[in-house]
């Protein structure tokens, strides 16, 4: 057990001791409750020094864990609260508990989808009254990018409790060229969001590849206890270290991609890498630099680079940089094309 939790164990016992009106509390009495305490947690003797307890007692009348506990001797020997209605349990929310509280609310709100949160709605509750009854109602500091309007998001609960329960599941899915949907009997192991779309993971029973569907265009999902779950030691971290997004690809399709980025957006790229294996190549006299990625070339890294416009360009591979070079292409001349009808207008 850590020593910090040690420490707070310590001053609830101490706090609960000295609640306690109808005795008389000796320095030698709080270590011995200290001791039984600490004994209940750990299942073992824990020396408690008199040092320990009295630099308690120190810590909990000062002001740095925020108690200022009242904290009196008397008859030279005992001590006791001061204040007979005082506990550290009972302190006041400061300005700054309150602000953090309120995130923090605002936060576990996000979140509602999951029934693990859910759970906790009545707890949020609570918690939301208790701050706005101690302050006055403010706008949101910290805004999480969330589309409340996606489609699927019914089914994160279900997927989420299969997973946590290891139950098989049946699901109805049809992706977005598929021209009807699928019936599959599917084993998932983790969900994912990306881009503000989630996915779940998994394997189907028929023939176990892994797969990857997107909640939104799951038509019907339920859980099929009929068929035994098959279980799997399935890293999404290892997964996916070369995957920007959620379509993994072979090991053909893995390379180290150097991108140019100009000088105006070379801070960003450096400052909030595309992938974890980036690395700075080379930087030029203009701000402009090269970096390095080993990434899957898949429609995500794509997009990604797409992105940036003229303001990056693909050195290498070569099957990459054409591509990227025959969406430039295609685009420009979507434009031209409407200008020339404009023109005929």
């Amino acid at each position: 057990m850590a020593q910090n939790k040690n420490a707070l164990i310590r001053y609830k016992t101490i706090d609960k001791c000295l609640q306690n009106k109808y005795k008389e509390w000796t320095l030698n009495d709080l270590i011995e409750a200290c001791s039984e305490a600490l004994y209940e947690y750990e299942g073992r003797d824990i020396n408690v020094s008199k040092r320990s307890v009295q630099l308690d007692i120190q810590m909990m009348r000062s002001d740095k864990l925020g108690y200022n506990a009242p904290i009196v001797v008397y008859n030279k020997k005992y001590y006791k609260y001061e204040d007979d209605n005082y506990s550290i349990m009972n302190i006041p929310l400061n300005e700054n508990d309150m602000s953090i509280l309120s995130e923090t609310v605002e936060m576990l709100k996000q979140f509602k989808d999951f029934s693990l949160f859910s759970e906790l709605g009545g707890i949020i509750q609570r918690l939301e009254d208790k701050v706005y009854s101690e302050k006055t109602n403010q706008p949101s500091i910290i805004h999480l990018d969330k589309n409340e309007n996606l489609k699927g998001l019914q089914h994160l609960d279900i997927i989420y409790q299969a997973i946590l329960k290891e139950v098989t599941l049946d699901i109805k899915y049809q992706s977005f060229t598929a021209k009807n949907p699928s019936k599959v009997v599917f084993f998932p192991y983790i969900l994912k969001e990306f881009n503000n779309r989630w996915f779940v993971i998994g394997k189907r029973q028929k023939n176990r590849v892994i797969l990857t569907f997107a909640l939104d265009r799951i038509l019907e999902i339920d859980y099929n206890l009929k068929v035994d779950y098959v279980k799997e030691n399935f890293d999404g971290d290892e997964y996916y270290k070369d995957t920007i997004g959620v379509t993994v690809m072979n090991k053909k399709q893995l390379h180290d991609c150097h991108l140019k980025v100009n000088a105006f957006n070379a801070p960003y790229v450096i400052t909030k890498p595309i992938h974890h294996s980036q690395k700075l190549i080379e930087t030029y006299d203009d701000g402009s630099v090269v970096v390095s990625v080993r990434v899957h070339l898949n429609y995500e890294f794509e997009r990604i680079i797409l992105g940036f416009g003229d303001s990056m360009e693909v050195l290498k591979p070569w099957s990459l940089k054409s591509r990227i070079k025959q969406r430039h292409k295609k685009a420009y001349h979507n434009y031209l094309k409407e200008e020339e009808e404009q023109c005929k207008d």
